[in-house]
């Protein structure tokens, strides 16, 4: 009886951990990197929140980027709401995160997506970065400026 549990334990976290996770926004709003970078160098910015860890925000951030607090944490998403709350609802809104490939590990966009429109935001982009910021952004030489303390939403 034993080996049959342990193997149906074995199968089942073999599905769970192989699933890719379920995406809550619409193909439209995935925004490419390059496209990201050619938008800010046209001089267009819209409202950029980093919903990563403060390490990350702290060593290289996105040009005109705000530290919202990193999404997998309550605080994190109190800060969000904070930094988000002046905001008009259809602002151009682009959120970010690059510690962790976003389709299938990062902790932090998908809350941080889901509160931003639970508090009824219509234009949110969510930034592609499938390996992490320095791969997908910083090594490309995209516009990122250097750290700043991320302690505490700006």
């Amino acid at each position: 009886m034993r080996p049959i549990r342990f193997a149906l334990f074995t199968l089942v976290a073999t599905l769970c951990f192989s699933q890719q996770v379920s995406d809550p926004w619409p193909e439209a709003s995935l925004l490419e990197p390059a496209a990201f970078a050619k938008e800010l160098q046209s001089g267009e910015t819209p409202t950029i929140l980093c919903v990563a860890f403060p390490q990350l925000y702290n060593e290289r951030h996105i040009v005109h980027a705000v530290f919202a607090g990193p999404g997998s944490k309550p605080e994190g998403l109190e800060a969000l709401k904070k930094a988000a709350e002046p905001l008009a609802r259809d602002a151009d809104l682009v959120i970010y995160c690059g510690c962790c490939p976003l389709a299938t590990k990062c902790p932090n966009i998908r809350p941080a997506y889901h509160t931003l429109k639970e508090m009824g935001f219509t234009h949110i982009r969510v930034l592609n970065l499938p390996t992490n910021m320095q791969t997908d952004w910083v090594a490309k030489d995209y516009p990122s400026e250097a750290g700043s303390d991320a302690t505490s939403p700006k």
